[in-house]
């Protein structure tokens, strides 16, 4: 699984010394003109750069022509999909409508799993994967999650949620294991101790997790986090970490790696 870190202006530099990919969120573009370049330099030195909706940031998908532009200007390795949070239809139709009014960009298109229900997810997976799209993407907080999983910590249910929610429908042949997949964030780090064997559909994960708890003077624990501080990192861009916060920063995403690659935690370089 290829692992991207999300970081502040400051560090975007270095980030590509820990992160094996790079992930853009395509609402800075308007403000962030150096944040643009950046990722042009990524795809320029051969690095694959995930180019995303911002719904999670915005709360609704960046507007559809303007993403559309973007994705032109920008040329990314892959693209999300404009998608409509916990929404199976308005997402399903989005999906439909931005493939049929761009069928010619540039890149592979990720389409994002929305829905309530177990039901509303399967419909929104099967759909979008008939559809065509290159790869699919499931978030790491459905409120659904909560409901398979009633834990009274809700980042351990939503942890746990994602895991059930993944396991039943690879057991169930719903997976397409012949396409590749992406995790949309992260709630608790250990989570992805699950995917280790089994999972190797899973292609890509990102999460500014380590960052942002290194931004606010958090290590992991062995065992990650217990609770999880909800700060986005787009509240956090404009950073300028002191070296103790780069050394924890780098201390967490070391752990963080750790889970998924198997490697020791808590090297600090």
């Amino acid at each position: 699984m290829q692992i991207s870190h999300e970081s502040p202006l400051s560090m975007m530099e270095q980030s590509r010394q820990y992160n094996d990919y790079d992930y853009a969120l395509v609402h800075l573009f308007q403000s962030e003109k150096n944040y643009f370049d950046f990722f042009v330099h990524s795809l320029n030195q051969g690095r694959k750069v995930i180019l995303d909706n911002s719904v999670f940031e915005l709360g609704e998908a960046f507007n559809a022509e303007l993403f559309a532009q973007y994705v032109q200007a920008l040329k990314p390795t892959e693209y999300i999909i404009p998608d409509v949070l916990e929404d199976v239809h308005h997402t399903i139709y989005k999906a439909v409508m931005f493939r049929k009014a761009y069928p010619n960009l540039p890149g592979k298109s990720i389409g994002v799993v929305q829905g309530k229900t177990y039901d509303e997810l399967i419909l929104c997976y099967k759909t979008l994967d008939q559809m065509g799209v290159d790869k699919i993407a499931i978030s790491f907080d459905y409120s659904y999650y909560r409901e398979v999983c009633p834990h009274p910590n809700k980042w351990m249910a939503f942890t746990l949620g994602r895991v059930q929610t993944l396991t039943r429908m690879l057991n169930e042949g719903i997976i397409n294991k012949n396409k590749p997949h992406h995790l949309l964030g992260c709630s608790l780090p250990i989570e992805f101790l699950f995917y280790r064997e089994g999972f190797e559909w899973i292609e890509t994960m990102d999460t500014s997790s380590p960052v942002v708890h290194g931004l606010l003077n958090i290590l992991y624990e062995p065992g990650g986090l217990v609770n999880k501080q909800s700060i986005k990192l787009v509240d956090l861009l404009h950073a300028d970490p002191t070296d103790e916060q780069v050394k924890l920063i780098r201390a967490n995403v070391s752990l963080f790696r750790s889970y998924i690659k198997g490697t020791s935690g808590h090297e600090v370089n």
